[in-house]
């Protein structure tokens, strides 16, 4: 019998103990949303670019045909290399990350066929002065 009393027990305290894991949850979720908002007030500076990037820089001959002559920063190469690479579609199909190169961009890539993107990074910033 007293192995009966003490089983029937157990589960009251089980039972016992889980409604009040369920009630506190709820009041915790509520109290997270009122701190966001604390940390939300700080000003947010305004990002400045940094003056290497944004300082113009004259192509190669061989970079010249694709970007064109004039000078240009780096992040403007970038982005007109990449519009030559959408228009005449030389971005791989089947591995993105991999560049095909036509006649004028084997000559930036010294040669090569394919290249990875982050190779091309590389290649293009040897054809800057």
């Amino acid at each position: 019998m007293a192995t009966a009393k003490k089983t029937s027990a157990a589960p009251a305290k089980k039972a016992a103990a889980k409604p009040a894991v369920k009630k506190a949850a709820p009041a915790k979720a509520a109290a997270k949303p009122a701190a966001k908002p604390a940390a939300a007030k700080k000003p947010a500076a305004p990002r400045k670019p940094n003056a290497a990037f944004m300082k113009a820089m004259t192509p190669s001959a061989q970079l010249a045909a694709v970007v064109g002559a004039a000078a240009l920063p780096r992040t403007e190469v970038t982005k007109k290399v990449w519009d030559y690479i959408k228009k005449h579609k030389l971005q791989d199909a089947e591995n993105k990350r991999m560049i095909n190169g036509d006649d004028k961009l084997k000559a930036v890539f010294g040669g090569k066929a394919q290249v990875s993107m982050f190779e091309m990074t590389k290649l293009i910033s040897g054809h800057l002065k």
